[in-house]
């Protein structure tokens, strides 16, 4: 049995004992990448090792500790208050600001995981507050980030569009930039109208939630709430604490007024400077973020004392360990022993689609832009031929690769699991790696239908 497909079989294995046994799949990600890599591929521990995402693992410390300090002292309730002002109560509203704020922000050049690092916890505030679902609003996060994701200016429609140039192949940016926004913004209608959008369209509030909402309630899906990553936890100004899985849920009324402390307005200084050290100077967002949470620290040890053990730390194992694994999938070359298979079969339609699912699958578990990358220039031999048309086929591939980043495994959907309140975490994991399966079985299909099957038959 070669190498490829074994890790294929190995990583088959994983979910079904991490699903069957209580085991974290991160940690068995790990030994499958030390047991695969060494015994099958004969790769040493360094190139093991090398493929752990040391970026990601910041990037989940530093934002989720940062978060769990504007937590504590009040700021992201601060900041919940804030922007239902802006809205003028009207909570409908929320989750469409989220994702057109996302999208924004990536469409003028700001790496996805960036903005969703930024938005998440905020959005989540008021999906605490104002008992809007945590999957709505976390999901117009992720799909607001990938809606503008493929804009000239922005990473990922860089890469795709300097690819195929080098290539040779007739581009368009505009038809890229909207096939993205497109389904991802239909993506986002889909998820309004499951998760209770529509049913906010009748409720109102003026700087806090109405006597009704601050009285108790029971929460189906159970409630973790406070810090970030802190089942429980509680912040200065509101706070929602039950027993996780289910149960009753207090929701303390924040005060009316928009007035900050010195801690909140220091906390609220350091956010608009690691927004401005990411998207405007480039920082590295894991290190800024850490600087941050640490000045923070600093300016107020008591305050902030246990916010480190408030990082959600199963989910930093569970995700750096499947990208891991991931990595050492890649070294051993199975992602391009799949893709070769896949191109050889011979049929351009079938072919085209399969390539779709090759880049949705493998991207649920790694980065876009590496997948992008690597796909990209694998299917230009397949494009040359002219059989499809290069612009829809790129386009739909790029769809196909960005939609699926709803996935848990993936930078965008881990720190909507890290940061998640208003749902217990483990329920709202499940639930995001439910939808994020069905989306990587319908997202490589519309973007083939839509996009590739017009221009064969046309």
């Amino acid at each position: 049995m070669s190498a490829e497909l074994l890790s294929i079989l190995a990583l088959i294995l994983m979910f079904v004992v991490a699903t069957a046994f209580p085991v974290n799949l991160g940690a068995l990600a790990l030994v499958g990448a030390f047991l695969v890599g060494t015994l099958a591929a004969g790769m040493g521990t360094d190139d093991i090792l090398g493929a752990f995402p040391g970026s990601l693992f910041v990037i989940l410390v530093g934002v989720t500790l940062l978060f769990a300090i504007a937590t504590n002292n009040g700021t992201v309730d601060w900041l919940v208050r804030a922007a239902v002002h802006l809205v003028r109560g009207r909570i409908v509203a929320i989750p469409l600001v989220i994702f057109a704020i996302a999208a924004l922000l990536t469409a003028v050049g700001a790496p996805a995981p960036a903005v969703a690092a930024i938005l998440a916890p905020i959005a989540y505030g008021f999906a605490a507050q104002y008992k809007i679902h945590a999957l709505l609003i976390g999901l117009m996060v992720a799909h607001g980030t990938q809606a503008g994701a493929f804009s000239p200016i922005s990473v990922l429609g860089g890469i795709v569009n300097g690819v195929t140039k080098e290539a040779g192949l007739p581009s368009s940016n505009l038809v890229l930039f909207l096939s993205s926004f497109a389904f991802n913004a239909a993506a986002a209608v889909i998820v309004f109208l499951m998760f209770g959008g529509p049913g906010l369209a009748r409720r109102t509030v003026s700087d806090g939630p109405s006597e009704e909402e601050v009285a108790e309630e029971t929460l189906a899906d159970g409630t973790s709430g406070g810090a970030v990553g802190a089942p429980g936890g509680s912040g200065a100004s509101g706070s929602v604490s039950g027993a996780t899985g289910g149960g009753t849920a207090t929701i303390a009324r924040p005060g009316t007024g928009l007035r900050l402390t010195v801690h909140q307005a220091l906390t609220l200084a350091g956010i608009v400077g690691l927004c401005a050290g990411v998207l405007a100077f480039k920082l590295d967002l894991g290190l800024t973020a850490v600087t941050v949470a640490v000045i923070l620290s600093l300016t107020s040890p008591k305050a902030n004392k246990g916010a480190v053990e408030r990082v959600a730390w199963p989910t930093v194992l569970l995700i750096c360990g499947v990208v891991t694994y991931v990595g050492v999938l890649q070294e051993i070359g199975t992602i391009d022993w799949v893709g070769t298979h896949v191109a050889a079969i011979g049929v351009p339609l079938v072919v085209a689609l399969l390539i779709c699912y090759v880049g949705g699958v493998v991207s649920a578990f790694a980065s876009t832009v590496g997948i992008l990358g690597a796909l990209v220039p694998l299917a230009v031999p397949f494009l040359s031929q002219g059989t499809l048309g290069p612009i829809a086929m790129i386009a739909a591939l790029s769809v196909s690769s960005a939609i699926v980043d709803v996935s848990p495994f993936s930078t965008t959907g881990a720190l909507l699991v890290a940061n998640v309140r208003g749902m217990d975490r483990d329920v709202f994991y499940r639930k995001l790696l439910g939808y994020g399966a069905a989306v990587v079985v319908i997202g490589p299909l519309a973007a083939w239908a839509l996009l590739v099957v017009p221009g064969w038959l046309g």
